[in-house]
C-alpha cells in the first residue's frame, strides 16, 4: 500500500483520489483553498443559492462508473439526476426562435425545420451524421486512453468535411468550426448554434478544429442533466465518496514544491515548509512554474498542448447571479442561449484580449426549490465566455458593472420584465476565478480535440518525471465536468496498472 499526495481537490483530482484509495492507496489531497471542487462552486444569499461554474453534466456515465467502481451505492443514489428537457432555447438577433429536445435527434431536425424553415433539420441533421463519424474515429484515443506516445495521429481531424466544388474555383472543405457553420450548414442560425458550442467550452470558432462537433454531438446524443441542489450537490457527493473511503484532505494546505529523490517523486512540500513525503504525487491544478525545481514537466516533443498562437487567450466566464422576485413561470425554459447579430465581432473582442459589445448570452433558470428562498421569487443566472483577468481588468469596479449590465440587457430577450423584478445581483468574473482556484486570470481549460496538428490537446497525464502524474482540467482529455472525471480514472489507471495501461475497455 502507498502513500499517494494529491496536489489540489478538483473534480479530476477527487476522482483519482477515490479510486486509488479503493485500490488500497492512502491517499492525502492538498487543498490550496478552504473547500473542494476546483471550479464547481456555489454562491448563496439571503436563500438564493447559484452554480457558479459548469451549471449541467454530460456523459453522466463517467461519473456513474466513478462511483459503482468506488462504492456501493450508485450515483443516482447519492444525487437527484433530471434530463433538462427542452436541452435549450436559441435567441437570434432576427426575432426568430427555437427550442431544442434533449437527446432527441429526431426532435431536433423537427424543431429546425419547425422554426427555421428551409432545410434546416436536414442540414444540422447531415452535421450531426458527420459529426458521428468523428466521434467513432476518435472518441477511444481522445477521451479513454492515456495520451499516447504517438500523439501525433491525432494531429489529424476526424470530421469527415464535405468536399464542396465550385465554379471556377478550387474546391474547398471546412477545417474549423466557423467554416463549417459557414459551409455545411449555410444558415447563419445554425451557424450561431455550432458556434455557441464551441464558445461555452472557451474555443474560438474561427480557429477550433471542426473536431469540435464532437460538442454538439456529445450532448445531443447522451443528454444535458441537471443535479438537484445545483452542480455543487455532485462535487459534494463526490467528495463524501473519497471520505467514505478513507482520502484524507488538508484545506489552506498550498503546495509550493514537488519533492524529487533519486530521480522520482517523492512528495510535496508546503509553502509553510512542511514536506509530506508520498510514493507518488497527482498534480490536479494547473502547473505553476518551479514547481519541480530545474525541470520541466512534460517535453516540447510530447505534445503541442499549449495556448495557441492564434488564439491569443485562455478565456474565462463572467456571470451575473440575479435574486429576482416573483415566482418562475411554468413554462420557463432552464436554458436560453441569446446569440448576437454579429459572431464574428464577439470572437474578435473575446480571443483578442478585450470586451464583447454583444456577447452570446447564456441565460439559465433552474425548475429548483433549493436554489430560492421560496415559489415567490427565482435565481436566474447569465453567463457569458470573455477574455481572463489581466487581458481586461476584471477588478475594475466600473468595468463590472457596465457588463453585468450588458449581460442583463441582452438576458431580456430570455426573461420578459427582467429589471423590474431584480432584487439584487452578484456579479463573478475571472478575477474571482484566478484567486479561488488559482488559474493564472481565472482562464478555463477547454476540452481536448484532435486535429490542428494537435495543437488542441493536452498535456499527458505521465510527466517526465517518474511517480509524477497529472489529472484535471489542464491535463489530458482537458477541461469539463465529463472529461475531468476521465481524467481522474486515467491517472488512477496509470498508478494502479502501471505504463501498461490502455484505458477503459
Amino acid at each position: 500500500m502507498a502513500r499517494i499526495a494529491v496536489i489540489g481537490a478538483g473534480m479530476g483530482a477527487m476522482a483519482a483520489a477515490a479510486r486509488l484509495a479503493v485500490a488500497g492507496h492512502r491517499v492525502t489531497v492538498y487543498e490550496r483553498s478552504e473547500t473542494f471542487g476546483g471550479s464547481v462552486g456555489r454562491y448563496a444569499h439571503e436563500g438564493f443559492v447559484f452554480d457558479t461554474g459548469p451549471a449541467l453534466l454530460h456523459l453522466p456515465a463517467v461519473y456513474r462508473d466513478l462511483f459503482v467502481k468506488t462504492g456501493k451505492e450508485p450515483l443516482e443514489r447519492c444525487v437527484t439526476m433530471t434530463q433538462v428537457d427542452p436541452a435549450s432555447r436559441h435567441l437570434f438577433a432576427d426575432g426568430t426562435a427555437v427550442s431544442l429536445p434533449n437527446a432527441s435527434r429526431a426532435g431536433v431536425v423537427s424543431a429546425l425545420d419547425g422554426a427555421l424553415g428551409g432545410g434546416a433539420g436536414a442540414a444540422w441533421g447531415a452535421f450531426l451524421d458527420r459529426a458521428r463519424d468523428a466521434w467513432d474515429r476518435s472518441r477511444r484515443p481522445l477521451l479513454e486512453e492515456p495520451l499516447r506516445a504517438d500523439w501525433q495521429v491525432l494531429g489529424r481531424d476526424p470530421y469527415p468535411a464535405l468536399r464542396q466544388r465550385r465554379l471556377l474555383r478550387s474546391a474547398r472543405q471546412a477545417g474549423t468550426v466557423a467554416e463549417v457553420g459557414a459551409w455545411e450548414l449555410a444558415d447563419p442560425r445554425l451557424a450561431a448554434i455550432l458556434d455557441g458550442y464551441a464558445l461555452s467550452y472557451g474555443l474560438d470558432p474561427s480557429h477550433a478544429p471542426a473536431a469540435a462537433a464532437l460538442l454538439p454531438y456529445m450532448e445531443e446524443t447522451f443528454g444535458s442533466w441537471y443535479v438537484s441542489g445545483g452542480m455543487r450537490a455532485l462535487a459534494q457527493a463526490v467528495y463524501e465518496r473519497c471520505l467514505a473511503r478513507k482520502v484524507e484532505f488538508v484545506f489552506g494546505a498550498e503546495v509550493a514544491r514537488i519533492v524529487e529523490k533519486d530521480g522520482r517523486a517523492a512528495g510535496v512540500e508546503l509553502a509553510d515548509g512542511t514536506v509530506a513525503e508520498a510514493g507518488q504525487v497527482v498534480l490536479g491544478a494547473r502547473p505553476q512554474p518551479g514547481l519541480v525545481p530545474g525541470q520541466e514537466l512534460w517535453r516540447d516533443s510530447d505534445v503541442a498542448g499549449r495556448p495557441r498562437p492564434e488564439q491569443g487567450v485562455v478565456p474565462g466566464r463572467f456571470a451575473v447571479l440575479l435574486a429576482l422576485r416573483g415566482a418562475r413561470p411554468v413554462d420557463a425554459v432552464h436554458r436560453t442561449l441569446v446569440h448576437p447579430a454579429d459572431g464574428a465581432t464577439e470572437r474578435a473582442a473575446v480571443f483578442g484580449g478585450g470586451l464583447a459589445e454583444h456577447p452570446t448570452v447564456t441565460v439559465l433558470r433552474p425548475d429548483d426549490p433549493t436554489t430560492r428562498p421560496d415559489d415567490a421569487h427565482e435565481a436566474v443566472t447569465l453567463m457569458a465566455t470573455v477574455a481572463p483577468h489581466g487581458a481586461v481588468d476584471w477588478t475594475d469596479p466600473v468595468v463590472r458593472e457596465r457588463y453585468a449590465d450588458v449581460l442583463i440587457e441582452a438576458a431580456s430577450a430570455a426573461v420578459p420584465g427582467l429589471r423590474e423584478r431584480l432584487l439584487r445581483a452578484e456579479v463573478r468574473t475571472p478575477a474571482e476565478t484566478a484567486a479561488e482556484t488559482g488559474a493564472e486570470g481565472g482562464s478555463v481549460p477547454p476540452p481536448a480535440l484532435a486535429g490542428a496538428g494537435g495543437a488542441y490537446l493536452h498535456p499527458g497525464n505521465r510527466t517526465r518525471l517518474p511517480g509524477l502524474y497529472a489529472a484535471g482540467g489542464w491535463s489530458h482529455p482537458g477541461g469539463g465536468l465529463a472529461h475531468a472525471g476521465m481524467s481522474g480514472a486515467l491517472v488512477a489507471g496509470l498508478i494502479v496498472e502501471g505504463d501498461g495501461f490502455r484505458g477503459s475497455q
